[in-house]
């Protein structure tokens, strides 16, 4: 790489170039995330905790999908255009679950007005 050659453009974190959610996020702005309080940083897990609400004492939710309009607090860029999670690799397990082009993910895309994905990303 030569002085002038231009610095690569930054890319939202948690996928590869072939995935489809990179363009998308409606999962993240369509569904409250509960979880076990044993997926937080401070109980043992990864999530930090910051970013969680407790619902119950043995529950907690994501920020930001504890209230209409949901976004989760991780969530960046804009929906249907260029998203990322800013804790992907230490997302909780409803997020790891969800997967592209199942039932949840096409109807969080048709309640951002997305059209369904074509195809098989993921084999």
């Amino acid at each position: 790489m030569t002085a002038n050659a231009p610095a690569a453009a930054p890319q939202p974190q948690g996928h590869d170039s072939a995935s489809p959610c990179q363009s998308c996020g409606a999962c993240c702005a369509s569904y409250r995330v509960d979880f076990s309080i044993y997926e937080l940083d401070d109980m043992g897990g990864r999530v930090p905790a910051g970013l969680a609400v407790e619902v119950s004492g043995s529950t907690c939710r994501m920020r930001g999908t504890d209230h209409v309009p949901v976004r989760c607090a991780a969530l960046t860029g804009r929906i249907g255009e260029r998203v990322g999670c800013g804790i992907y690799e230490w997302r909780p397990n409803p997020c790891r679950e969800l997967e592209p082009g199942s039932y949840g993910c096409e109807k969080a895309r048709v309640r951002h007005g997305l059209p369904p994905l074509a195809g098989a990303f993921w084999s």
